[in-house]
């Protein structure tokens, strides 16, 4: 009834006892689905439906991609008697998948009226009902696919929220997702510079736990003298890179950078504004507020990070560097994923998984770069020092800031 599945990009959980380890995966899998289903409850259909610009999804896209995956790779293909939900479905919510087939364009989701979001749960009721049945006597690989398959899903749950934040930041009304989401109001520690390890350390996953596969193979560095700063950049401080003109002065801008301000008419964080009266306001999760000056800045691309750390004598930490502090005990705010200035390109000796799912990360790594952390919406088990987070340049409707480094 049930096939054994290709290396799947991840590091498995090697030791469990198979019986145990799918228990505790159906439990994982129950919890993560009910906290997917938990981000969307109060939004409305047309909340759901909603698509604010080509990079974001609508929250009904998120709900049924992540329902599509595990159909798609684990039920249509290793459950004897499975049927599709609907016929229609592999082509409107896969993602990327080349291998899959064709698929809806990315920016015309939001065109997606139907199927309405009632439908889009009863998909997701149906996939967990076979996934429940299933899970039980699936083999350790299987069991590796339920495993990506809940941490692919926690980080839809990242973008859901992401997303829907741009979608109220282009309403008029300026919506409030949640009032329970406030900013932070703690009293921003001084900046101190922490000296960095030098020589040769190692990075990227150790093997024990999950971990992407982008993330390994674990392989040596060498790290300069370099020291970085003890917490993020607060909206006080890019307050005074606003203030001091750091958005019209050419010089501290990368070109690609200076185009982008230029052409975009960029002069703050993105979701910055005033008040009639000039006080500053940000729009988050929890609506309009005034501006938190200790709060880690967020929200904002590489671009401005770069500009911000030339601004200020220093620059952004490398990805290594920044890796290595972690796993000696740098201070990690949780606020916000901080930018590094290396590019997202894979590890000595790293090979995707073969089939669809080596899809999943292997093929982005051109023209991004990387940050690491976790922010306030990440899920709690998606921190780690060795995590590999990656966007464009230009992106930053993501909970992204930056923490400062310089060479000694």
């Amino acid at each position: 009834m049930i096939a054994s599945q290709p290396q799947s990009p991840f590091t498995p959980l090697a030791d469990a006892d198979n019986s145990s380890r799918a228990k505790t995966l159906l439990d994982r899998f129950h919890e993560v689905r009910r906290h997917s289903l938990g981000l969307a409850d109060g939004l409305s259909d047309a909340d759901a439906t909603g698509q604010s610009m080509d990079d974001a999804s609508p929250t009904k896209w998120h709900l049924a991609h992540t329902s599509w995956f595990f159909e798609t790779f684990l039920l249509r293909d290793h459950v004897a008697g499975y049927h599709l939900f609907d016929d229609n479905y592999p082509y409107l919510f896969n993602s990327y998948y080349e291998a899959e087939g064709a698929r809806h364009a990315r920016p015309e989701r939001g065109l997606l009226t139907r199927p309405p979001l009632a439908d889009v749960i009863e998909y997701r009721r149906h996939v967990d009902g076979a996934m429940a049945g299933a899970i039980p006597g699936f083999d350790e690989a299987l069991l590796d696919l339920v495993e990506l398959g809940l941490h692919h899903e926690q980080q839809h749950q990242e973008l859901l929220l992401t997303d829907i934040l741009h979608l109220f930041s282009r309403n008029p009304l300026k919506p409030t997702y949640s009032e329970e989401i406030t900013l932070s109001s703690v009293e921003a520690s001084p900046l101190q510079w922490i000296e960095g390890r030098s020589g040769v350390h190692q990075i990227g996953h150790d093997g024990t736990g999950f971990g992407f596969d982008c993330e390994g193979p674990r392989h040596d560095v060498l790290l300069h003298p370099h020291a970085l700063a003890s917490r993020p950049v607060t909206n006080g401080e890019w307050l005074s890179f606003i203030e001091n003109g750091g958005y019209r002065d050419s010089s501290h801008w990368l070109s690609d950078g200076w185009a982008w301000v230029q052409e975009q008419d960029i002069d703050t964080p993105l979701y910055w504004g005033r008040t009639a009266d000039q006080d500053w306001m940000e729009f988050g999760l929890a609506g309009n507020q005034p501006l938190d000056l200790a709060a880690p800045v967020k929200h904002i691309s590489l671009y401005e990070a770069d500009a911000y750390a030339a601004w200020a004598g220093t620059r952004l930490p490398t990805e290594a560097e920044w890796e290595v502090a972690a796993d000696h005990g740098l201070p990690n705010s949780g606020a916000v994923w901080e930018w590094t200035g290396s590019a997202y390109r894979p590890y000595p000796g790293f090979k995707a998984a073969p089939g669809a799912v080596g899809e999943y990360n292997g093929k982005f790594m051109s023209g991004q770069f990387v940050l690491k952390g976790a922010s306030t919406a990440t899920s709690p088990d998606h921190s780690r020092s060795s995590y590999r987070n990656f966007f464009y340049p230009h992106q930053r409707w993501q909970f992204t800031g930056l923490r400062l480094a310089k060479d000694l």
